[in-house]
């Protein structure tokens, strides 16, 4: 069973102890969901990308509602754009990605949906893990990659992108730890050109949210 990496995403960001994903800012998680669908066309051979545009190279339906709605939008433009382009783009779609990833996780058996309820009212929803297996592979996958100078797959190049635009790697390593692999994290993002889109989409919307923040009093 293969998962889509918007999947993969969210199963990183989950703990495992209370079924709550770890909290990270609603922009980057909205630019790895997109970015994750992105990504899945690229190794579906639907599009391909080099420094200055994105091209579409089929436009036959993958079958993959996940990954079909924003294909379709690719192949309906009429001009092209660079792959900066579509990463805002996707993210649009980030919480219509965000809900179909679950959805297809509990269908799978690897989350199960609960709903808590306060007075009768719905006050939150967690999903629990009821098959760890995919999410144990995944983070090994991760850290062989890693703590060690392999030559990774192309979908452990993608997740390692997106987790670390998504801040990910704060939730999954000790501070030592991330000190150890940061120069390692840093080469297998140049190796994907849509990671770097989506890691350049968030910097620059960090860079802007901290220019509007007012100066600290000291």
């Amino acid at each position: 069973m293969t998962l889509r990496f918007a999947e993969e995403v969210l199963l990183l960001l989950l703990h495992d102890d209370n079924g709550k994903f770890a909290r990270v800012p609603e922009w980057s998680l909205r630019y790895a969901l997109g970015g994750g669908v992105l990504m899945d066309l690229a190794l579906e051979n639907r599009i391909d990308t080099d420094l200055e545009k994105l091209v579409l190279i089929d436009s036959t339906p993958v079958g993959d509602h996940l990954l079909d709605p924003l294909l379709e939008e690719i192949a309906a433009a009429t001009e092209s754009h660079d792959a900066r382009y579509w990463v805002e783009v996707a993210a649009g779609r980030a919480w219509e990605i965000r809900e179909e990833a679950l959805s297809r996780l509990v269908e799978r058996g690897i989350l199960e949906q609960r709903e808590d309820r306060f007075l009768w009212v719905l006050s939150s929803r967690r999903y629990p893990v009821v098959d760890g297996k995919a999410e144990r592979e995944l983070k090994l996958r991760i850290m062989e990659v890693l703590f060690s100078d392999a030559l990774p797959d192309p979908r452990d190049i993608v997740i390692i992108c997106l987790a670390d635009a998504c801040g990910i790697f704060k939730e999954l390593l000790a501070e030592r730890e991330l000190d150890l692999v940061a120069e390692r994290i840093g080469q297998v993002r140049k190796m994907d050109l849509i990671g770097q889109a989506v890691s350049s989409a968030i910097w620059d919307i960090e860079t802007a949210v901290a220019a509007a923040m007012p100066p600290l009093a000291y």
